[in-house]
């Protein structure tokens, strides 16, 4: 297929390249030159505006970081709207609002086009190895059509509903996630307020009912004290936003969702935003300073 691709980051990049190395003819347009630099001899052919992409693509991907980024690749000056033939398909593996993806799924569809919004849980490790669990926000036929690209870059591919609903999938999985970071942040921390070893009560808890990916991944971050960025902060904090917004429309009570938002507040208020998650811990600590 003829695939346009927006989003060059940790995990685009890699993205793009699964569906190269499978035969697809994949055009790149990127926000920074300096991205796009970095693929400009590896078989992409590279174009100058999303509008460009999309008129010589037969499906465009993007995966960016924010609501706004993704309506303006759409329908912004020189966005892929403007570019593309009837029956084209938008694929966004973004985390973005789900209100916002019923939107552009609604205007693109006034104009003949089509909408899949499939975002995406894994990780950079997912991406790269073309493991990821992707939702899908779509219609039935839609869906069908990009199936083959999709399942190239994930291995579980999920119908949700139609359009937006991929993106309620994903904000369900980060409310998951990210509360169980917490938890797996304050049981750490009770550990060492207690004098106990933190290696040794997160080896004991993996035995346990209470064993699961968090505790396996962020629970080792927190013993090593490993900080550095797996996944940035802020964007859970970003995905907790939505999640919150998503809540508040809908007049739906979230109230472990909303503490977990006051403890990424205080995260990002402590400049820690860059830093994994996992620094949830750095944040029960500065919140009982002047304890064990």
């Amino acid at each position: 297929m003829r695939v346009g691709w927006i989003g060059l980051g940790v995990m685009g990049r890699p993205m793009a390249g699964h569906l190269l190395a499978a035969g697809h003819d994949v055009a790149i347009w990127a926000r920074n030159p300096a991205a796009e630099a970095l693929l400009a001899n590896q078989g992409y052919a590279l174009c100058a505006s999303p509008a460009e992409l999309a008129a010589r693509s037969d499906v465009v991907i993007t995966i960016v970081t924010s609501s706004a980024d993704v309506e303006g690749l759409a329908f912004g000056s020189a966005g892929l709207a403007e570019g593309f033939g009837p029956g084209s398909v938008h694929v966004d593996m973004s985390t973005i609002a789900p209100s916002m993806a019923r939107s552009l799924g609604e205007r693109y569809a006034a104009r003949g086009l089509a909408w899949v919004d499939a975002p995406v849980s894994g990780g950079e490790a997912g991406a790269r190895n073309a493991t990821l669990a992707i939702m899908a926000g779509a219609e039935a036929g839609v869906l069908d059509r990009v199936r083959p690209l999709l399942l190239t870059l994930g291995k579980t591919l999920v119908h949700v509903g139609p359009p937006g609903a991929g993106q309620v999938a994903k904000a369900c999985n980060q409310l998951v996630m990210v509360a169980a970071i917490e938890a797996c942040a304050e049981a750490m921390r009770l550990a060492a307020a207690s004098g106990v070893d933190l290696a040794a009560v997160r080896t004991a808890l993996l035995g346990g009912s209470a064993t699961s990916r968090v505790m396996e991944v962020m629970g080792d971050r927190m013993v090593r004290r490993d900080f550095a960025a797996g996944i940035e902060a802020r964007l859970h904090h970003k995905d907790f936003g939505l999640v919150l917004q998503e809540a508040v429309a809908l007049g739906c009570p979230l109230p472990i969702a909303a503490q977990v938002w006051q403890q990424l507040n205080a995260l990002m208020g402590l400049g820690w935003g860059r830093d994994d998650t996992a620094s949830l811990l750095r944040v029960l600590e500065a919140e009982s300073k002047g304890q064990p």
